[in-house]
């Protein structure tokens, strides 16, 4: 089976090298003046090696309603065959189908490692009946909520909560992170992971079609269907410059006869020449390769891309803007302390902030319920929350509404009350504060400090080495916003910022005419990563941050964006490579034509030989190192 699928594979560059030999079987019998069957071989050669690309430019044509290369070179080849130069239409037809194949095998290249994703996803699950019983479903069967059965070994099929059983997950697939996890009750888990020596039991919590697996091959399918602008513009150009050329390869067929005193094979035989020299295949081939390789490469550190545009955006960005929380910070405070008034329903106010804050995904409200856990307080009554991004999230209970948030949202003169009363006397430094209202009566206070993450400093020194500038917009305060900036190496920060005051300032900085990149976890850094030129997102952010942003850390690693924005100006710079060394052979090898300089093995041999180098040289991309 492995070896039909290879074949299927390289089909392409299997019927180019039967070409060859017939033409070569050809070349041996013109030396011995068997010239019907080295024509009839010409002919194989010609109908075997170009079907594929004959095909490929017919059904285009049709498609687009525009002319493309494969048809120039196919009529050249048909054209020096109509004059009787069937070696020189059969080697032409020879390359173009090699560097043809080349080009489909750098693309499927390209692909392998980020479409590799797509075989990994589990298609049945091992569901727990109400009975106890265990049933083989497909995992499309499964809704929310149902219970789970993972063995040893299998892969996780849903995304899920744990609520049975311990094991270690290995969970390469979604963040690159090659240690297993350690998972026990109430831990999540996500489809695509592997599980290990351990049986456990999980609740299911999203729909196969949302699962963060999904959604990574989402990114995916964008990923390869996404072309960037300057893709685009050769994609138009090529359709004017095809019919441009068939344009002037019409005067050549009659104007050289009567102008210089060509005769008429002469005339034809150049005018095909023309046909192979001005096509433009290694123009076209100049950006896309590249572009799908320098997404591979990202695939393969966990930096998923949506498309070309985007890879070729950052090479130009000049300014990267930050989030805090979660971003340039681990996102899991781990020093927590919660303040109470001395009140008799102490405990019940602790259930009541565990109940609310166990509704919220942010890592403040994650922390604290940790934290809760360690005091014995885990509550399981049910609320109504709504979330309100950059303020908090207010809970409705019994009739009563409880806030929990930051200080400006609350009531000022309970906060001041609060804070008399528990003895907080000074203004509390490098810690971010958190309170909690009862019907407008601040009831409780929390206060919590974020770690910097350990690669953040060396991670802003290598962008700014890069001449990037660098800016952190947070909702904190304004004193834990300065600790953090200074910790991180961030020079310029902007503190007390709401979801709608981040988009504003990325405004700002877009006025300057300046590309921005927005790096962010959280839903209230949706808007922001949607309005900067490129969003980037942290790998273990919110799926509203995921899928808004442009290019996603799975790894959460803030190093790789300097190295994404280095792989993608090396791009740049292969791209640029290519099209002037493309348009460069393409010029001599018309002005030689017109000279009488060169025959049309040698033009066919220079042009396609730029197309392969072309394509060569944009597979560099393909490589770690950069």
């Amino acid at each position: 089976m492995d070896l039909i699928e290879k074949m299927t594979e390289y089909k392409e560059l299997i019927a180019v090298g039967i070409a060859g030999v017939l033409i070569a079987i050809a070349l041996i019998l013109s030396a011995f003046n068997d010239v019907k069957v080295a024509t009839a071989c010409y002919l194989l050669a010609y109908i075997i090696g170009g079907y594929a690309k004959a095909k490929e430019g017919l059904l285009e044509t049709f498609e687009k309603k525009a002319l493309n290369v494969e048809l120039l070179m196919i009529m050249a080849a048909i054209g020096s065959a109509l004059i009787g130069y069937w070696m020189e239409g059969a080697i032409l037809i020879f390359i173009f189908g090699i560097s043809g194949a080349l080009e489909t095998y750098a693309m499927n290249k390209s692909k392998k490692e980020i479409t590799a994703l797509m075989g990994m996803q589990p298609q049945e699950a091992w569901r727990i009946e109400e009975d106890g019983a265990t049933v083989l479903v497909p995992v499309t069967e499964l809704k929310i909520n149902d219970r789970v059965l993972i063995k040893p070994g299998e892969q996780v099929p849903t995304d899920g909560v744990v609520s049975e059983g311990e094991t270690t997950i290995n969970e390469a697939a979604i963040t690159g992170e090659s240690l297993p996890v350690l998972k026990i009750p109430g831990k999540e888990v996500f489809a695509g992971t592997l599980n290990g020596s351990g049986a456990i039991e999980i609740r299911m919590t999203k729909l196969t079609s949302e699962t963060v697996f999904q959604k990574i091959i989402d990114l995916v399918a964008t990923a390869q269907a996404e072309q960037s602008p300057a893709e685009q513009f050769i994609e138009r150009f090529e359709g004017r410059y095809v019919k441009v050329i068939l344009g002037i390869v019409g005067l050549m067929l009659f104007v050289p006869h009567y102008l210089v005193g060509w005769d008429w094979t002469t005339t034809f035989y150049r005018a095909m020449i023309l046909l192979v020299v001005a096509s433009p295949c290694a123009l076209v081939a100049s950006i896309t390769p590249a572009s799908l390789a320098a997404i591979s490469n990202g695939a393969k550190r966990g930096i998923l891309v949506k498309g070309g545009s985007y890879i070729e955006a950052l090479s130009e960005v000049k300014t990267i803007v930050f989030d805090k929380t979660g971003t340039l910070t681990q996102g899991r405070p781990t020093d927590v302390s919660i303040y109470s008034l001395p009140l008799l329903e102490e405990a019940e106010i602790l259930a009541i902030l565990s109940g609310i804050e166990r509704q919220s995904n942010h890592p403040i409200a994650q922390s604290i319920c940790r934290q809760l856990e360690k005091q014995g307080v885990v509550s399981q009554q049910e609320f109504l929350v709504e979330e309100f991004p950059g303020w908090g999230i207010k809970g409705t209970v019994a009739g009563i509404t409880y806030k929990v948030g930051k200080e400006s949202w609350m009531n000022q003169a309970s906060v001041k009350q609060f804070l008399k009363a528990s003895g907080f006397n000074a203004p509390i430094v490098g810690k971010t504060v958190v309170f909690m209202e009862r019907d407008d009566e601040v009831v409780l206070m929390a206060t919590l400090e974020d770690e910097v993450r350990p690669e953040a400093q060396a991670a802003i020194a290598e962008i700014q080495a890069l001449g990037i500038q660098t800016i952190m917009l947070t909702g904190d305060n304004e004193t834990t916003a300065k600790k953090i900036s200074t910790t991180a190496g961030v020079p310029v920060y902007i503190a007390n910022c709401l979801p709608a005051d981040k988009v504003t300032e990325i405004k700002k900085l877009k006025g300057n005419n300046d590309l921005i990149a927005m790096v962010g976890d959280g839903i209230n850094d949706a808007p922001a990563l949607a309005i900067a030129d490129v969003g980037i997102a942290m790998g273990k952010g919110t799926d509203v941050a995921l899928e808004t942003a442009d290019v996603v850390l799975m790894k959460d690693d803030l190093t790789q964006i300097a190295s994404t924005i280095k792989l993608s100006r090396k791009m740049k710079r292969i791209v640029k490579q290519n099209i002037s060394f493309s348009i460069g052979v393409m010029l001599i090898l018309i002005v030689s034509n017109f000279f009488q300089m060169m025959n049309l093995p040698f033009g066919v041999i220079g042009h396609e030989g730029s197309t392969i180098l072309v394509i060569l040289n944009s597979l560099r991309l393909l490589r770690s190192s950069h």
